[in-house]
């Protein structure tokens, strides 16, 4: 064996080892911690070495390492000995590998992906031959090519160049070097490496391409003709997105997706709607000319709304689900995984993974809104993963108004945001289709293989500025210049296809004509949709729809069922040992259980649980403290302090209440509102017969959410008939810890309430508890429910319950006076409150022995109970004054809803006042001493005289 030999089969830069020296380094630059200690120090070394130009290399620092493999190579024992030509060989061949690496981690950078070639590539060294000391002199030399997929083991220089450039710089600029897993990173390589990123598609497959380019190219040109000046935010200069969609679509099914649940903006929404889902044109232009506007009592722009349809594909009928969005653009993204997660738990883990999430972006919105960031942050979590999204970006490169890159993110690429889940990425050109048609079959495969997310951002542009009534010359006048020269990419297409020999140009002309018949008669532009095919999986909402609020179903349990039941939520296994503070909340259930001692908020809530997941109603409750709770109230996953293997040192009673019961998932959520809340939304609307909850580890956390609030949970039914039986727990409280966590901002919620579009409750009782949370689930009828939980009151020992009290009766939206003592003919006031602050007021009235004086509770402050809280003032027949007390200052909380609801109420001569706290600014004071203060004052107005009184006439 010669001396080069004995260096290639023995040294760690030839051979075998050669890639794994390469991953090593690889590694490293990604993050220096994941290599062994005598690695890193080596390679630490190496970013003070200066590259072959004099440069410094830090970021990518290959030729640096080059060198010093070089050096490190002389002190080889085996090649002690080894002539200067055999060295040199070796550099050589090791700035070959370099030049490999560089290519696969920058080589998106040179990829050709702008269809109106504004933008000059950029320099980098590290793609030049140069960088790594090889000339024109080593481009026909031979190197070994082992470690790639190209499809030769040696090669030229030359031709490793040319596969690298056409692998990594055509149409398609790949970022996946990122990925710290290496058999994903192998995956990329061989997929791309293997068909030098280039497809190879039939003529019957180009064909159908065309067609679909015509297809999105046509409804925008016809709609643009038909309904002039109308707002439609067209698809024009991004029609390759409908080829996109339609691959996904059928590539998919023909790899087990039986679902796809679709989330997007505005933008090509309605192309969309008629090319991909199948939506009639007629539909859609009856939407236009303004039909149907008594179809819901609100409704919504046509840019907005949802559809779904089944289509027919080579692998089986798959169903589409195209999500409403309101125009806060990304906030869909958690309402779609939450939707698809559903779906997953309905079919089971064994089949979860076909279901598949698609999100569309657009580029602006994808860098800029933190909703974004939140909902991937949820992507592998256990309680929220999704197996994976497949994202689409329709990359204007100008996002809505902004005029400059630099001002609309801090990334490279809109799409950076992706690379905190290791999710790969493909650019790719909007005017090559087949380019556009591989990416999303490399990115779909992907998904299915790992379970991951992948993005296919799509470089386009957009025609006709942001809507149709805009004028973007204005401000992009050098690009709107471009955009007027270009043909049109369906134009480019067909003229491609006629050099080729595809087709014809009379044939291409026919694809156009077909087209514009299909919308001159209303016809389908897909086929085939299936109009009768309904799958196993379907949920029927039917029987939720049109229900009164009155029928509060049956909500008691017998006796014998809720102690049962209470055995079974206070049984541990017996070598699982909980903390001795738990153990004495699970003793003092047991007591409860046996009605030996009255019910807290915690039990009363458990049974509440128990009976539902025992009935078969499943039950998801989520949120950053949800399994403790955050006033450790709860206690539904118990940890064990040994932490034997017990289901990995945990144990949640509620999944052991019967055999064959639902399913009781809690989860402790990440740090997020927004995203978290959406995501349960979306769950809610896609499974009526779960119990879906989220509870705000304080009820002011609900601020990060307000999108959510707002613009689907208040208004979700009336804009788009889409129901949702969503339950918030929100804790509320004024107990002088300050104006944060005070206040859960209840004013919020019942200014959003009209048409009966959710529920505001703010019970104070474990019985109450218990019927509420029962009575979600047992009436047919699903409407968002706000519950304003308490704090103190979960240990409250007057705040308590019988046993009894949950196996009759059902939830009171008005509580009235419960002392007996209290005389109906004395009475001449009736204080009236919700929430915590009654148990203050009866404190009051003891001290002061007030025996004129009623208090009744409005457990339910929408649907305001008009006629049970009239039935309560009836009962005291001399009643002159009815006082308002609350927590909250004036400007906040019910007062100045529920005013108008108590004057309706009264007889006419009677007063009405106001007793709190001063208007705020502020939720809550933060000093104690000052909240004390204000509530001594507001329970001295609510016992004593009373100023400014309305007199109802």
């Amino acid at each position: 064996m010669s001396l080069m030999e004995q260096f290639q089969a023995n040294s760690y830069l030839f051979g075998g080892n050669a890639p794994y020296v390469e991953e090593l380094y690889e590694s490293y630059l990604d993050n220096p911690a994941s290599v062994p200690d005598n690695w890193r120090q080596y390679f630490d070394a190496l970013q003070n070495v200066p590259a072959v130009d004099g440069s410094n290399a830090n970021d990518v620092a290959h030729a640096p390492i080059v060198e010093s493999f070089a050096q490190r190579a002389k002190a080889n024992a085996f090649v002690s000995h080894a002539g200067a030509s055999d060295l040199a060989v070796a550099r050589k061949q090791v700035h070959v590998q370099s030049l490999v690496a560089a290519y696969r981690f920058l080589g998106a950078r040179w990829a050709n992906l702008d269809p109106l070639k504004r933008q000059e590539r950029p320099a980098i060294p590290e793609l030049e031959p140069a960088f790594y000391d090889l000339t024109e002199a080593d481009m026909d030399s031979v190197y070994s090519a082992e470690n790639t997929y190209f499809g030769f083991e040696q090669a030229s220089l030359r031709d490793l160049l040319k596969a690298l450039r056409d692998t990594y710089c055509g149409s398609i600029g790949a970022e996946y070097m990122y990925i710290s897993d290496p058999v994903q990173k192998r995956w990329w390589q061989e997929r791309l490496e293997k068909v030098r990123a280039t497809p190879n598609f039939s003529a019957d497959k180009k064909k159908h391409i065309l067609e679909r380019l015509t297809a999105a190219e046509g409804l925008e040109r016809y709609l643009h003709t038909k309904f002039v000046g109308q707002k439609r935010f067209s698809l024009e200069g991004g029609e390759s997105f409908i080829v996109a969609m339609d691959e996904l679509v059928h590539h998919a099914g023909a790899k087990g997706v039986q679902e796809i649940v679709i989330g997007m903006a505005h933008r090509g929404r309605l192309n969309v709607l008629v090319n991909t889902l199948g939506k009639m044109p007629s539909d859609l232009f009856a939407e236009f000319e303004g039909k149907h506007v008594d179809d819901l009592p609100a409704g919504d722009v046509k840019y907005h709304k949802g559809f779904s349809s089944d289509v027919s594909t080579g692998g089986g009928p798959v169903h589409l689900s195209l999500a409403f969005n309101p125009s806060h653009l990304e906030i869909v993204n958690p309402v779609v995984e939450g939707s698809a997660k559903a779906r997953m738990d309905r079919r089971g883990e064994a089949d979860a993974a076909s279901v598949l999430p698609v999100q569309v972006h657009g580029d602006a919105a994808f860098a800029g809104q933190g909703v974004v960031m939140e909902t991937l942050n949820l992507a592998q979590t256990r309680g929220y993963g999704t197996h994976g999204t497949v994202h689409i970006v329709i990359n204007n490169q100008i996002g809505f108004t902004t005029s400059d890159p630099r001002d609309a993110r801090s990334t490279t690429y809109c799409s950076d945001v992706v690379k905190m889940i290791e999710a790969p990425v493909l650019h790719v050109n909007g005017d090559d289709p087949e380019a556009v048609v591989l990416a999303m079959q490399l990115a779909l495969e992907f998904r299915q293989e790992f379970k991951k997310d992948a993005v296919v951002d799509i470089v386009c542009f957009r025609k006709l500025g942001h809507n149709e009534q805009d004028t973007p010359a204005v401000t992009q006048p050098l690009m709107y210049k471009k955009i007027a020269q270009h043909p049109g990419t369906r134009a480019l297409y067909a003229e491609k296809l006629v050099t080729q020999g595809v087709i014809s140009a009379d044939e291409g002309d026919g694809f156009v004509k077909a087209y514009r018949k299909a919308m001159d008669d209303g016809h389908h532009t897909i086929d085939p949709v299936l109009s009768n095919y309904k799958s196993k999986y379907a949920v029927d909402w039917v029987p939720f729809l049109n229900k009164k609020w009155t029928d509060a179903g049956d909500t008691a349990v017998p006796l014998n069922e809720l102690k049962r039941l209470a055995e079974r939520i206070t049984t541990i296994p017996a070598n699982f040992k909980v903390h001795p503070l738990v153990e004495k909340v699970i003793k003092d259930r047991e007591k409860m259980g046996k009605g030996e001692q009255p019910l807290d908020w915690g039990m009363g809530e458990h049974l509440a649980f128990a009976s539902l997941v025992s009935s078969g109603f499943a039950v998801r409750l989520t949120g950053q403290d949800s399994g403790r709770g955050t006033f450790t109230h709860r206690h539904a996953v118990l940890h064990d302090q040994n932490r034997e293997r017990w289901n990995d040192g945990t144990y949640v009673p509620l999944q052991h209440v019967a055999d064959g019961q639902a399913n009781f998932t809690v989860i402790d959520s990440v740090l997020s509102e927004e995203a978290v809340l959406g995501f349960e939304y979306g769950y809610s609307t896609a499974e009526p017969n779960t119990m879906v909850l989220w509870e705000g580890q304080f009820g002011d956390f609900a601020n990060g959410a307000q999108v959510v609030i707002d613009q689907f949970i208040s208004s979700g039914e009336v804009k788009w008939g889409r129901v949702s039986g969503l339950t918030m727990l929100l804790p509320h409280g004024y107990e002088g810890q300050g104006p944060e966590h005070s206040s859960a901002r209840i004013e919020r919620y019942l200014q959003l309430c009209a048409d009966t579009n959710m529920q505001v409750v703010q019970p104070t009782t474990p019985a109450q508890i218990f019927h509420l949370l029962r009575r979600q689930m047992i009436r047919q009828l699903r409407k968002p429910l706000i519950v304003f939980t308490p704090k103190s009151l979960l240990r409250h020992k007057e705040a308590v319950s019988d046993l009894s009290e949950l196996a009759k009766g059902g939830f009171q939206t008005v509580i009235g006076e419960t002392d007996a003592s209290i005389d109906a003919k004395k009475v001449k006031r009736v204080v009236a409150c919700s929430g915590r602050l009654y148990y203050d007021l009866i404190a009051r009235r003891r001290e002061e022995k007030s025996s004129d004086v009623a208090i009744v509770r409005v457990e339910q402050l929408y649907p305001f109970p008009h006629k049970a809280f009239e039935n309560e003032l009836k009962k005291y027949e001399n009643l002159a004054e009815v006082v308002w007390a609350q927590d909250e200052p004036q400007n906040q909380g019910p007062w100045f809803y529920i005013e108008h609801h108590l004057i309706d109420a009264m007889s006419a001569g009677q007063k009405l006042a106001y007793a709190g706290r001063a208007a705020s600014a502020s939720p809550a004071v933060g000093y104690y001493a000052k909240h004390y203060e204000q509530l001594k004052s507001l329970l001295d107005t609510a016992f004593g005289r009373l100023k400014g009184a309305t007199v109802k006439q």
